[in-house]
């Protein structure tokens, strides 16, 4: 039962924080030297970005050092996830950047606090565990939509453009900016376009390489040196100091809490999404097992004591969590001292910000858009059944042309109706080594006798799906993975008992072929049906050089055995 209520003990051991664990596994010089490292590289990594995105959500530069610097810090120490680097995001560009334009800044320091404390709750009830089942054609949706609006907000600094205030919504945004392009800068088009060029060759052939920094810089020198008439950070905030001051408490009302609550529960929807996503993907990449739930709490803790000192909402940043392992990260010590580095450069470099022309931080931030875009699911999701296309198309429509709330409602709204749809029996996905369901020869599933652990060669492990295999369950497959433990030489995933998968459910079983060839597992499909056998045949699934497909039980195990032979 999914509600049962575990033991107290094991309750909080939930909400343990990783830090406190790598910390009793032994902790010493070799590990923190290689934190040090790995700190510095993220630092090095988020300094750029997190300016960046604090201008594009209408704040100040440094604002976005300050979240980096208190969230970032609290994240990690508190924290699930072993590698979480946490700080201002660009799926937070949008709804930011809509607060501080309807509320005033005070407006998002309360909506931040009440997203903060919504976080908290949900891990204190144990909503991490639930939003696994919010389907990849919502999340995909309303991160390409905000990919879209985030490179639409660069254009005007791309290209130096005299214009006045942009229209708020994206089509009179769009026709301001095409009436106004007879007025770009060729300065600043020079700039935008070199650091875009320079952030792509160095992707490209010295991917290891701080891209971003580097743009950055060059472009700075080559503004001071060459007296190129742009605008940079230090003409726009001129007398800009950084400080970690306590803010003026805005008004707080409940009419004011009312006015709020839409923005303040897709701040915590989007820091709780992006934040466990973060982890699950730090999570592919190194073998290890985050806590959701301690995930969310600190969340909730550090976006209320960002607000606290005035900064922007925060949340797990999967792009800088993916460095902080590739520079060897050992544990929760890396992402605390990315923070410590961070607050250094603001302490004594911060005069330096002062040369860094906008044009290059919005070919940084148009590159982040093309990576919050992606494509690549974006294009393979087209692929997936109707349902999955239209709620996919509408959430992003809505989140470009609407409100990224509103976008987020309809898109859950909508999948869960579809999943009604399709949902006629009760879904069941039964892993079991020791007792298998077995599948007849006359195709009838109901009709089976059970097949011994005997039956299976060494280095065999045998899995049934029961049910359609759709977004609420994809998840679990993974799961599945996680508890045989040891990679085996052979998974047989038995698929006779599912009448339907949908784009989440394609989705897992191709993460699972990924991960299986990636451990030297063959894997073998048992009485595959037609419609599941179309749909992943048409997403790209079954790719006869990972996958064998046989009509039942007994040849996938003759198979099987041939494998293991071989």
């Amino acid at each position: 039962m999914p509600f049962a209520t575990p033991p107290a003990e094991s309750r909080w051991t939930l909400f343990i924080p990783k830090l406190v664990t790598v910390l009793r596994e032994g902790y010493g010089g070799a590990e923190f030297r290689q934190d040090f490292i790995a700190g510095l590289t993220v630092a090095i990594v988020a300094l750029p970005l997190s300016m960046a995105l604090a201008i594009a959500s209408g704040a100040t530069p440094d604002k976005g050092i300050i979240t980096a610097v208190v969230a970032g810090f609290l994240i990690s120490a508190l924290g699930g996830s072993r590698y979480q680097i946490g700080g201002p995001t660009g799926a937070f560009v949008v709804v930011v950047f809509n607060v501080i334009a309807q509320h005033g800044y005070d407006g998002l320091i309360l909506a931040t606090m009440m997203a903060g404390l919504m976080l908290i709750a949900a891990g204190l009830f144990r909503i991490g565990t639930y939003i696994k089942y919010i389907p990849q054609p919502v999340v995909t949706g309303f991160t390409s939509g905000i990919a879209v609006i985030i490179a639409s907000s660069q254009i005007k600094d791309f290209f130096g453009l005299a214009m006045g205030k942009e229209p708020g919504d994206f089509f009179p945004k769009i026709m301001a900016l095409g009436k106004a392009l007879p007025t770009t800068s060729a300065a600043t088009l020079a700039v935008a376009a070199g650091s875009l060029a320079v952030i792509i060759l160095i992707r490209r052939y010295r991917p290891t390489w701080p891209q971003f920094l580097i743009a950055v810089v060059l472009a700075s020198a080559a503004v001071y040196v060459f007296h190129m008439p742009t605008d940079t950070i230090g003409l726009r905030f001129a007398g800009l100091k950084p400080g970690f001051e306590m803010p003026t408490l805005p008004d707080v009302s409940f009419a004011r809490l009312r006015e709020l609550f839409p923005s303040a529960f897709t701040i915590a929807f989007l820091a709780g999404v992006e934040s466990l996503l973060s982890a699950l993907v730090a999570d592919s990449m190194t073998g290890r097992r985050h806590r959701s739930n301690c995930e969310l709490v600190a969340q909730g803790v550090a976006n209320c004591a960002s607000a606290l000192i005035g900064g922007l909402p925060a949340t797990g940043a999967i792009a800088r969590t993916a460095t902080n392992i590739r520079s060897g990260a050992k544990g929760p010590v890396a992402g605390m001292l990315h923070a410590v580095f961070l607050l250094i450069f603001m302490l004594v470099a911060w005069p330096l910000t002062a040369f860094i022309p906008l044009a290059a931080l919005a070919a940084v931030l148009m590159v982040v858009a093309w990576n919050m875009s992606e494509i690549d699911r974006f294009t393979h999701l087209m692929k997936a059944p109707m349902g999955d296309r239209v709620v996919l198309l509408i959430t992003f429509a809505l989140t470009v042309v609407v409100d990224l709330t509103v976008a987020i409602e309809v898109g859950v709204v909508l999948a869960a109706v579809l999943f009604m749809h399709r949902m006629s029996e009760a879904v069941e996905v039964q892993t079991n080594v020791k007792l298998l369901d077995d599948d007849v020869a006359d195709d009838t599933p109901h009709q089976s006798r059970p097949v011994t652990q005997a039956e299976l060669p060494p280095g065999v492990i045998a899995s049934v799906i029961r049910g359609p295999f759709f977004f609420g369950v994809a998840m679990r497959l993974g799961e599945t993975l996680d508890r045989i433990g040891k990679p085996p030489r052979v998974f047989i995933l038995r698929m006779r008992g599912v009448p339907m998968v949908d784009g989440s459910g394609a989705s897992a079983i191709q993460t699972m072929l990924d991960r299986c060839a990636k451990n030297g597992t063959k894997v073998i499909i048992t009485g595959i049906q037609p419609q599941p056998k179309q749909v992943l045949t048409e997403m790209g699934v079954l790719d006869e050089s990972r996958v064998t497909l046989v009509p039942n039980i007994e040849v996938g195990l003759a198979t099987a055995r041939a494998m293991v032979g071989a």
